[in-house]
């Protein structure tokens, strides 16, 4: 499993997610939300290396994508706040392009 900026690569399939901080009363400081871009399941391995939540419901019409977090005491954090650190450098140099071409 890898944790690209914008992806996680599994099984030799890449799953659209975006991170974020996440923080609340029940979450320590420093949690991070993995969001999926598109609906349907993650891959086994990911499901097995987290708790993956949807609360998606067929019968009312209601669908969400899946969502994980990740607390600091994961062994996965690390390469899981790299991969934040690598989108939140992506996002900079992008509004740094706009600012340029205003």
């Amino acid at each position: 499993m890898k944790f690209l900026w914008n992806s996680i690569k599994s099984e030799g399939k890449l799953y659209r997610c975006y991170y974020w901080y996440v923080s609340g009363p029940t979450l320590p400081t420093g949690t991070i939300t993995i969001c999926a871009k598109d609906y349907g399941n993650m891959s086994r391995e990911i499901c097995e290396a987290f708790v993956v939540e949807n609360n998606s419901d067929s019968q009312t019409d209601y669908f969400e994508t899946s969502h994980i977090r990740v607390r600091p005491d994961h062994p996965l954090y690390a390469q899981i706040k790299a991969a934040k650190e690598a989108l939140d450098a992506h996002h900079a140099r992008r509004l740094a392009k706009r600012k340029l071409a205003a």
